[in-house]
């Protein structure tokens, strides 16, 4: 299965933004996007993008507007091209405006909601935790990230898992999260359940999903 398996503040530097794809990391003095480059004359701008001109100041154009938005969803979810546009095809045949569609079923797949219940420090890590079979809806393990989830679907930590020491950890910082209000978490039990659909107010990121749309409308 093709993944992404280069350094990740690469990707926030590149989209001129935190995309908060390492955890506590990212909220840590650690965070590279945070470092100032002493040298710069504007300290408040963000850190250059990678590579060799990735300093060089340039204009985008409305193309690249559109293209830097649709990388930026595609990377703080964590999919990839053709994964992203099978989202945006099935966004486009329901009803409503496509753009919220698109982010609602990027929010329904299974690894982002595990991250949004609190069971995992990045949407990363909540992936792999689903790959190695640590996550049951309804009771049963389900391993696919991309599984969409439903109203009235119980996201769980499987019970087999919970003595590992690592897992414990993750599960006790449930205690302290807060989730969305399309969740509902029972922290004791280690579980969720899906109340109601997330809403476009319920992305947890600032995006403009309208540049998405019109850049598949070409």
């Amino acid at each position: 299965m093709a993944r992404y398996t280069g350094p990740v503040c690469k990707l926030c530097r590149r989209e001129g933004v935190k995309l908060f794809l390492k955890g506590d990391r990212c909220t840590s003095g650690k965070c590279p996007f945070d470092r100032i480059d002493t040298n710069s004359r504007n300290r408040d701008a963000a850190p250059a993008a990678p590579g060799q001109h990735g300093a060089a100041r340039k204009k985008l154009r409305e193309y690249g507007m559109q293209l830097r938005e649709k990388e930026k969803v595609k990377r703080f979810y964590g999919v990839l091209e053709r994964q992203f546009h099978n989202y945006f095809d099935k966004a486009d045949r329901m009803e409503g405006m496509t753009g919220e569609n698109l982010l609602i079923l990027l929010e329904r797949r299974l690894d982002n909601t595990v991250h949004r219940m609190g069971f995992g420090k990045s949407r990363a890590e909540s992936r792999q935790l689903t790959l190695h079979d640590h996550i049951c809806v309804n009771g049963k393990k389900v391993n696919i990230p991309s599984y969409c989830v439903k109203v009235g679907d119980v996201i769980s930590v499987a019970e087999n898992c919970r003595e590992s020491e690592s897992v414990k950890a993750l599960i006790e910082a449930m205690a302290t999260h807060t989730a969305p209000k399309w969740l509902e978490v029972d922290a004791a039990n280690a579980s969720a359940k899906v109340i109601a659909l997330p809403t476009r107010e319920d992305v947890a990121f600032d995006f403009n999903e309208q540049l998405i749309v019109e850049l598949y409308s070409k």
